[in-house]
């Protein structure tokens, strides 16, 4: 008999630090947030897929990191999707902030980091959107170019305030990768762009996926170890809104790829499947 019960994907979460002036005016924006962007959750949803906002908890937090295991959460839930946000910090990687805007946020890069780990040393797909596939590059021992303005002036506009997700710009698929399996006859296509940090070294055991046209940033990446790592550079979320562009990579591919990973894999564990072995991810 198939199992019916529903698919529990855990979203992690955004986190919102308030400041001036709106500490001044009083209300719940006084207050530090953990939220989860409404797109974000219907994209993944479904009439078979239930979203799991997964919060963050550091040194500050009413409960402890001592007194919660983030392995009861890849137990509990059959995937993860890492969603956008704050900058990663640069100190994540290894490096110093060359400005202060771009200071990031720790505490959420090392709750993302542990969650990631915890998922992967259970064998459970992870899937990263813009932040999520900067973390999960980063969580493999790879570096980000802090500003790609600032570092990489040769650089096309990936981010533009006033457009926001209606920023595209061209980007090649890696034929032979699973990314292109999933557009057969697909050599271009068009994505949007909202960021101002990207990959710039590779992690360990990582492939590029899909390359930006024309400075060659890396915008989609997938671990090459025992179970399902990818991240994309893009928000597919938004594209799912509405048609921007008649060239536009359609998100669903993609999300029903990681779907069948996760279904895939509770079929596994039902079957008594032992785990993928633990990766070799930084802390």
């Amino acid at each position: 008999m198939p199992d019916t019960t529903p698919l529990l994907i855990g979203i992690s979460a955004r986190i919102y630090y308030p400041a001036a002036p709106v500490l001044d005016i009083g209300g719940v924006f006084t207050k530090t947030l953990h939220y989860l962007e409404q797109s974000v959750a219907h994209w993944v949803m479904s009439r078979h897929v239930l979203a799991v906002m997964i919060p963050a908890v550091d040194a500050d937090s009413i409960v402890k990191r001592r007194d919660i295991s983030l392995r009861r959460y890849a137990d509990m839930l059959d995937g993860l999707v890492l969603q956008g946000g704050n900058d990663i910090a640069p100190e994540t990687y290894g490096e110093t902030p060359i400005d202060p805007r771009w200071q990031g946020d720790r505490v959420r890069d090392r709750y993302e980091m542990q969650l990631l780990e915890a998922f992967i040393e259970v064998g459970k797909p992870v899937l990263g959107i813009c932040r999520g596939h900067q973390l999960i590059n980063v969580a493999f021992g790879g570096t980000l170019y802090q500003d790609i303005a600032t570092q990489l002036p040769q650089a096309i506009a990936h981010h533009d305030a006033e457009l926001y997700e209606r920023r595209l710009h061209a980007v090649n698929l890696v034929q032979g990768t699973r990314l292109a399996q999933l557009y057969p006859g697909t050599l271009q296509a068009a994505i949007n762009s909202i960021h101002h940090q990207a990959v710039k070294d590779l992690g360990r055991n990582l492939v590029a996926e899909a390359i930006a046209v024309p400075d060659g940033l890396v915008e989609a990446i997938r671990w090459r170890g025992p179970s399902y790592v990818f991240g994309m550079q893009w928000h597919p979320e938004f594209m799912a809104l509405e048609t921007l562009h008649e060239e536009q990579l359609d998100g669903r591919p993609i999300l029903a790829d990681f779907l069948d990973a996760v279904r895939e894999r509770k079929k596994r564990t039902h079957a008594g499947a032992a785990p993928a072995s633990p990766p070799a991810v930084d802390a």
